[in-house]
């Protein structure tokens, strides 16, 4: 994923500030463990990334 930028939420240091992060990449949004950012990432287009925090909000 080369050299983009990663965020955390804010409220990722409530709980001790192990979280996802994200970065906006050109074909979607990229996730990733906040613990092991060398580690494996995901890339979700707009659309997906929408429904899964969407769905994320319901619980």
């Amino acid at each position: 994923m080369g050299d983009v930028t990663w965020r955390k939420a804010t409220r990722s240091n409530e709980h001790g500030g192990e979280c996802v992060e994200l970065a906006t990449l050109s074909d979607g949004v990229g996730v990733r463990d906040s613990k092991d950012p060398d580690g494996p990432r995901l890339v979700l287009d707009r659309a997906a990334f929408r429904s899964l925090v969407t769905d994320l909000k319901r619980r």
